[in-house]
């Protein structure tokens, strides 16, 4: 597909009725992985990206290349839409998120998320002009090319304010944003006022409310549209390096036995 085909293709699924699962990958075989098991859109993850590389995540220390050749491999293996995770548009000014959205169409990447944090942990979140400005900014430039989730941090950075965290999505949509996003709210309670604030556009959550999680058909009835994982998956395959190092440190040797077989990975890649 173009990438202007896998944009509306992504486009479409924000506007059918329901929420719907948008797992995040890490690389080829993740992505193929995924895509063999029927779902329709995969996330980037910066954190798995940095983690992989040795590197913290949300300092800078991955280039805008770097994340972008990541998701547009997603895309290749997968043949799915991709969603990039493309921090906080690699640089404060808008002219860098300007950039970030068309380097991303260039790459064939169907949307892309941009956070209002600043890589600097000392004020780890842009003042408020600043970030709707940042966000204008990018949506001009992705109207209609690339779908554009715009992303508020406050509580994955230690600010829980629910407040300020809706007069800033609300503001992203009123600039232009496609999708509204503001990672580990609390509760459900939290979410619905998040839908309700930004509404009629759709409102991505990673995994659900921190108090507990709760079926996909919940956030749905709530009026969310788009579940990512964030680190999720990539996690949970380390959570099954470590139990079968763990057995073979103990001798364990046919804990490491693996239910896929090589051939099999080897033929989902394309040709």
């Amino acid at each position: 597909m173009t990438q202007a085909e896998r944009y509306e293709q992504f486009r479409a699924l924000h506007t059918r009725p329901g929420a719907f699962i948008m797992p995040n990958a890490w690389d080829a075989m993740s992505a193929a992985l995924l895509a063999r098991e029927g779902f329709e859109a995969i996330g980037s993850t910066s954190i798995a990206i940095a983690l992989g590389l040795g590197r913290h995540d949300g300092h800078h220390e991955v280039s805008r290349a770097d994340a972008i050749a990541n998701a547009a491999l997603l895309g290749r293996a997968s043949n799915l839409p991709i969603n990039g995770d493309l921090e906080d548009g690699f640089g404060p000014a808008p002219e860098d998120c300007v950039a970030t959205v068309e380097a991303a169409i260039a790459a064939g990447l169907a949307g892309l998320g941009i956070e209002d944090t600043t890589a600097d942990p000392a004020r780890p979140i842009h003042d408020f002009d600043h970030a709707v400005a940042r966000i204008a900014a990018a949506a001009k430039a992705a109207k209609g090319r690339i779908l554009l989730t715009a992303r508020a941090d406050n509580f994955i950075k230690g600010r829980p304010d629910l407040d300020d965290t809706v007069r800033r999505l609300t503001a992203f949509a009123e600039a232009g944003a496609d999708v509204l996003y503001a990672p580990f709210l609390p509760t459900m309670e939290a979410i619905e006022t998040v839908v309700k604030a930004v509404a009629p556009l759709p409102v991505n959550v990673v995994m659900g409310p921190l108090a507990g999680l709760v079926p996909l058909e919940t956030l749905s009835a709530a009026g969310v549209k788009r579940v990512s994982l964030g680190g999720v998956l990539y996690v949970r395959a380390l959570d099954g390096l470590l139990a079968a190092a763990r057995a073979l440190k103990q001798g364990d040797l046919p804990a490491a036995a693996p239910t896929l077989h090589v051939p099999d990975l080897i033929g989902l890649l394309p040709t």
